[in-house]
């Protein structure tokens, strides 16, 4: 592992983080919306789907660091949603 890999697993991790504290902490607590446990971890099966999919190589032009923060993003903003409705 060369420190360009280390670097976007960390990026990666800490939208994953970022993720969850929002869900936890700015819609449970601030908003006032129950968001359940379950939904509050959604953000980090991103983060480990991207850590056990990225064995070994070659990867595509789809597979980088940008693109799962996007998918860590979507996932967060679509479990607020998910909470706020339910």
């Amino acid at each position: 592992m060369d420190l360009d890999d280390a670097r976007e697993d960390l990026t990666v991790a800490g939208a994953a983080a970022a993720g969850a504290l929002v869900l936890t902490v700015g819609v449970d607590l601030l908003v006032g919306i129950a968001v359940s446990t379950p939904l509050r971890l959604a953000p980090l099966v991103v983060y480990f789907a991207y850590l056990f999919s990225r064995k070994g190589g070659p990867y595509g032009a789809v597979d980088t660091a940008r693109n799962w923060i996007v998918l860590v993003v979507l996932v967060t903003l679509a479990a607020a949603a998910y909470a706020a409705v339910v």
